[in-house]
Protein backbone atom coordinates (compact mmCIF):
# COMPACT_ATOMS: atom_id res chain seq x y z
CA UNK A 1 0.00 0.00 0.00
CA UNK A 2 2.75 2.66 0.75
CA UNK A 3 4.58 2.24 -2.40
CA UNK A 4 0.86 2.87 -4.42
CA UNK A 5 0.27 5.89 -2.24
CA UNK A 6 3.83 7.25 -2.77
CA UNK A 7 3.65 6.76 -6.50
CA UNK A 8 0.54 8.41 -6.86
CA UNK A 9 1.71 11.21 -5.01
CA UNK A 10 4.41 11.72 -6.84
CA UNK A 11 2.13 11.14 -10.32
CA UNK A 12 -1.28 12.57 -9.70
CA UNK A 13 -2.64 10.72 -13.29
CA UNK A 14 -2.19 7.88 -11.43
CA UNK A 15 -5.52 8.35 -9.48
CA UNK A 16 -7.29 7.79 -12.10
CA UNK A 17 -6.17 4.02 -11.82
CA UNK A 18 -8.58 2.00 -10.06
CA UNK A 19 -6.17 -0.12 -8.43
CA UNK A 20 -4.94 2.87 -7.06
CA UNK A 21 -8.00 4.27 -6.20
CA UNK A 22 -8.40 1.17 -4.10
CA UNK A 23 -5.60 1.28 -2.20
CA UNK A 24 -6.58 4.99 -0.87
CA UNK A 25 -9.94 3.69 -0.10
CA UNK A 26 -8.21 0.33 1.83
CA UNK A 27 -5.72 3.06 3.91
CA UNK A 28 -9.02 5.01 4.61
CA UNK A 29 -10.74 2.13 6.03
CA UNK A 30 -8.08 1.39 7.86
CA UNK A 31 -7.74 4.68 9.89
CA UNK A 32 -11.53 4.61 10.21
CA UNK A 33 -10.83 1.66 12.02
CA UNK A 34 -8.05 2.66 13.85
CA UNK A 35 -5.62 -0.46 12.44
CA UNK A 36 -3.79 2.49 10.75
CA UNK A 37 -2.42 5.59 12.53
CA UNK A 38 -1.27 9.00 11.30
CA UNK A 39 1.30 8.77 14.25
CA UNK A 40 1.80 6.66 16.78
CA UNK A 41 3.91 6.27 19.94
CA UNK A 42 7.56 4.69 19.56
CA UNK A 43 8.92 4.50 22.97
CA UNK A 44 9.22 7.99 24.69
CA UNK A 45 8.49 9.19 21.15
CA UNK A 46 6.12 9.59 17.98
CA UNK A 47 6.01 8.64 14.83
CA UNK A 48 4.50 9.94 11.48
CA UNK A 49 3.83 7.93 8.81
CA UNK A 50 3.74 10.24 5.66
CA UNK A 51 2.49 7.83 3.33
CA UNK A 52 -0.65 7.27 5.45
CA UNK A 53 -1.02 11.17 5.52
CA UNK A 54 -0.53 11.47 2.58
CA UNK A 55 -3.17 9.16 1.46
CA UNK A 56 -5.52 11.45 3.27
CA UNK A 57 -4.94 14.06 1.08
CA UNK A 58 -5.15 11.76 -1.73
CA UNK A 59 -8.57 10.87 -1.20
CA UNK A 60 -10.47 13.84 -1.22
CA UNK A 61 -9.75 14.28 -5.27
CA UNK A 62 -11.09 10.67 -6.02
CA UNK A 63 -14.24 11.42 -3.82
CA UNK A 64 -17.31 13.16 -5.87
CA UNK A 65 -19.47 16.04 -3.89
CA UNK A 66 -22.61 14.38 -2.86
CA UNK A 67 -25.88 15.05 -1.06
CA UNK A 68 -26.71 13.49 2.21
CA UNK A 69 -29.51 13.84 3.98
CA UNK A 70 -29.93 13.00 7.63
CA UNK A 71 -33.75 13.76 9.33
CA UNK A 72 -34.09 17.80 8.67
CA UNK A 73 -30.60 18.10 7.76
CA UNK A 74 -28.68 18.44 4.79
CA UNK A 75 -24.91 17.76 3.61
CA UNK A 76 -23.10 18.47 0.76
CA UNK A 77 -19.70 17.13 0.66
CA UNK A 78 -16.87 14.70 -0.38
CA UNK A 79 -16.96 12.79 2.63
CA UNK A 80 -19.15 10.21 4.43
CA UNK A 81 -20.02 10.35 8.11
CA UNK A 82 -18.97 8.42 10.38
CA UNK A 83 -21.54 5.62 11.22
CA UNK A 84 -22.31 1.99 13.44
CA UNK A 85 -21.59 4.17 16.92
CA UNK A 86 -23.43 1.24 18.59
CA UNK A 87 -21.76 -1.43 17.16
CA UNK A 88 -18.41 0.20 17.81
CA UNK A 89 -19.51 1.07 21.21
CA UNK A 90 -19.05 5.11 20.98
CA UNK A 91 -21.96 7.21 22.24
CA UNK A 92 -23.10 9.80 20.06
CA UNK A 93 -25.28 12.95 21.41
CA UNK A 94 -27.51 14.92 18.82
CA UNK A 95 -25.33 17.47 16.57
CA UNK A 96 -22.13 15.43 16.85
CA UNK A 97 -20.63 14.70 13.93
CA UNK A 98 -17.33 12.67 12.96
CA UNK A 99 -15.99 12.24 9.65
CA UNK A 100 -15.34 8.67 8.31
CA UNK A 101 -11.84 8.16 8.56
CA UNK A 102 -11.52 9.56 12.07
CA UNK A 103 -11.15 6.61 14.63
CA UNK A 104 -13.10 6.52 17.72
CA UNK A 105 -12.75 3.85 20.45
CA UNK A 106 -14.99 1.92 22.42
CA UNK A 107 -15.87 4.10 25.52
CA UNK A 108 -15.66 7.72 23.55
CA UNK A 109 -18.50 9.85 24.04
CA UNK A 110 -18.87 12.62 21.86
CA UNK A 111 -21.73 15.64 22.94
CA UNK A 112 -22.14 18.05 19.96
CA UNK A 113 -18.61 18.48 18.34
CA UNK A 114 -16.50 17.68 15.70
CA UNK A 115 -13.52 15.40 15.03
CA UNK A 116 -12.01 15.20 11.51
CA UNK A 117 -10.86 12.72 9.13
CA UNK A 118 -7.82 10.85 9.92
CA UNK A 119 -7.76 11.64 13.73
CA UNK A 120 -7.58 9.31 16.82
CA UNK A 121 -9.20 8.80 19.66
CA UNK A 122 -8.96 6.41 22.46
CA UNK A 123 -11.23 4.68 24.93
CA UNK A 124 -13.05 6.99 27.41
CA UNK A 125 -12.12 9.88 25.99
CA UNK A 126 -14.69 12.51 26.46
CA UNK A 127 -15.23 15.17 23.43
CA UNK A 128 -17.61 17.86 24.99
CA UNK A 129 -19.59 19.98 23.70
CA UNK A 130 -18.14 22.25 20.71
CA UNK A 131 -14.85 20.95 20.75
CA UNK A 132 -13.27 20.08 17.51
CA UNK A 133 -10.82 17.42 16.97
CA UNK A 134 -8.20 18.41 13.61
CA UNK A 135 -7.92 16.22 10.97
CA UNK A 136 -4.94 13.76 12.12
CA UNK A 137 -4.91 14.66 15.98
CA UNK A 138 -4.08 11.44 17.95
CA UNK A 139 -6.39 11.66 21.55
CA UNK A 140 -4.61 9.33 24.01
CA UNK A 141 -7.46 7.30 26.60
CA UNK A 142 -9.20 8.64 29.30
CA UNK A 143 -8.96 12.54 28.06
CA UNK A 144 -11.10 15.15 28.95
CA UNK A 145 -11.91 18.12 26.31
CA UNK A 146 -13.75 20.32 27.68
CA UNK A 147 -16.48 22.65 26.40
CA UNK A 148 -14.81 24.50 23.04
CA UNK A 149 -11.67 23.17 22.95
CA UNK A 150 -10.20 23.30 19.45
CA UNK A 151 -7.80 21.35 18.99
CA UNK A 152 -6.01 21.96 15.62
CA UNK A 153 -5.29 19.41 12.55
CA UNK A 154 -2.87 19.13 9.93
CA UNK A 155 -2.53 17.42 6.52
CA UNK A 156 -0.05 19.44 4.86
CA UNK A 157 3.23 19.67 5.23
CA UNK A 158 2.91 15.82 5.10
CA UNK A 159 6.07 15.55 7.72
CA UNK A 160 4.26 18.23 9.95
CA UNK A 161 4.12 16.23 13.26
CA UNK A 162 -0.06 16.69 14.20
CA UNK A 163 -1.16 17.77 17.50
CA UNK A 164 -0.93 14.70 20.38
CA UNK A 165 -2.72 14.41 23.59
CA UNK A 166 -1.72 11.75 25.27
CA UNK A 167 -3.50 9.51 27.95
CA UNK A 168 -5.02 11.12 31.13
CA UNK A 169 -5.04 14.74 30.51
CA UNK A 170 -7.45 17.22 31.24
CA UNK A 171 -7.90 19.97 28.47
CA UNK A 172 -9.95 22.80 30.21
CA UNK A 173 -12.84 25.20 28.69
CA UNK A 174 -12.10 27.28 25.57
CA UNK A 175 -8.34 25.68 25.15
CA UNK A 176 -6.53 26.11 21.79
CA UNK A 177 -3.67 23.57 20.79
CA UNK A 178 -1.99 23.40 17.52
CA UNK A 179 0.84 23.32 15.14
CA UNK A 180 1.84 19.62 16.68
CA UNK A 181 2.04 21.01 19.98
CA UNK A 182 2.06 17.45 22.31
CA UNK A 183 0.60 17.12 25.55
CA UNK A 184 2.07 14.55 27.52
CA UNK A 185 0.15 12.19 29.70
CA UNK A 186 -1.82 13.47 32.54
CA UNK A 187 -0.77 16.93 31.96
CA UNK A 188 -3.97 19.53 33.02
CA UNK A 189 -4.65 22.30 30.85
CA UNK A 190 -6.52 25.52 32.69
CA UNK A 191 -9.57 27.62 30.52
CA UNK A 192 -8.24 29.29 27.81
CA UNK A 193 -4.25 28.39 27.57
CA UNK A 194 -3.50 28.32 23.90
CA UNK A 195 -0.21 26.56 22.76
CA UNK A 196 1.10 26.78 19.38
CA UNK A 197 4.64 25.47 17.84
CA UNK A 198 6.59 29.27 19.52
CA UNK A 199 4.55 29.20 22.47
CA UNK A 200 6.53 29.84 25.45
CA UNK A 201 5.65 27.60 28.08
CA UNK A 202 7.31 28.18 31.52
CA UNK A 203 7.70 26.18 34.32
CA UNK A 204 7.67 28.94 37.27
CA UNK A 205 7.58 25.89 40.45
CA UNK A 206 11.57 26.84 40.60
CA UNK A 207 13.96 29.50 41.96
CA UNK A 208 14.39 29.85 37.96
CA UNK A 209 11.78 29.34 35.27
CA UNK A 210 12.35 27.17 32.96
CA UNK A 211 11.21 27.47 29.32
CA UNK A 212 9.67 24.74 26.80
CA UNK A 213 8.18 25.13 23.41
CA UNK A 214 5.94 22.20 21.70
CA UNK A 215 5.97 20.42 24.65
CA UNK A 216 3.96 20.09 28.13
CA UNK A 217 5.49 17.67 29.94
CA UNK A 218 3.47 15.07 31.72
CA UNK A 219 1.17 15.66 35.01
CA UNK A 220 2.14 19.55 34.19
CA UNK A 221 -1.01 22.18 35.35
CA UNK A 222 -0.61 24.41 32.97
CA UNK A 223 -2.79 28.28 33.21
CA UNK A 224 -2.18 30.97 30.84
CA UNK A 225 -0.06 33.77 31.17
CA UNK A 226 1.94 36.69 29.65
CA UNK A 227 5.33 38.13 29.73
CA UNK A 228 6.86 41.65 28.74
CA UNK A 229 8.37 41.56 25.34
CA UNK A 230 9.95 45.00 23.61
CA UNK A 231 8.95 46.18 20.17
CA UNK A 232 9.53 49.07 17.87
CA UNK A 233 6.77 50.40 18.86
CA UNK A 234 7.25 49.92 22.67
CA UNK A 235 6.88 46.82 25.41
CA UNK A 236 3.81 45.08 25.47
CA UNK A 237 2.82 42.22 26.88
CA UNK A 238 2.87 38.60 25.07
CA UNK A 239 0.95 35.42 25.88
CA UNK A 240 2.37 32.59 27.25
CA UNK A 241 1.80 29.29 29.08
CA UNK A 242 2.74 29.21 32.80
CA UNK A 243 3.46 25.75 34.26
CA UNK A 244 2.28 26.09 38.09
CA UNK A 245 2.35 22.35 39.83
CA UNK A 246 2.50 19.07 39.21
CA UNK A 247 -0.52 16.00 39.50
CA UNK A 248 0.57 13.44 42.17
CA UNK A 249 1.38 10.37 40.71
CA UNK A 250 0.50 8.55 44.34
CA UNK A 251 -2.96 9.46 44.16
CA UNK A 252 -5.72 8.18 41.85
CA UNK A 253 -6.61 10.59 38.72
CA UNK A 254 -10.13 11.71 39.75
CA UNK A 255 -8.89 12.59 43.01
CA UNK A 256 -5.40 14.04 42.08
CA UNK A 257 -7.23 16.11 39.48
CA UNK A 258 -9.70 17.56 41.98
CA UNK A 259 -7.23 18.42 44.28
CA UNK A 260 -4.99 19.67 41.60
CA UNK A 261 -7.92 22.69 40.76
CA UNK A 262 -8.20 23.07 44.28
CA UNK A 263 -5.01 23.73 45.11
CA UNK A 264 -4.02 25.92 42.41
CA UNK A 265 -7.74 27.62 41.81
CA UNK A 266 -6.90 26.98 37.89
CA UNK A 267 -10.44 27.83 35.92
CA UNK A 268 -11.72 24.84 33.66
Amino acid sequence: MQKIIEAAWENRKLLKDESTKNTILEVIALLDMGILRVAEPKGDKWVVNDWVKKAVILYFPIQKMETTKVGIFEFHDKMKLKTNYAAIGVRVVPNAVARYGAYLAKGVIMMPSYVNIGAYVDSGTMVDTWATVGSCAQIGKDVHLSGGVGIGGVLEPVQASPVIIEDGCFIGSRCIVVEGVRVQKEAVLGANVVLTKSTKIIDVTGKEPKEYKGIVPARSVVIPGSYNKKFSAGDFQVPCALIIGQRKESTDLKTSLNTVLREYDVAV
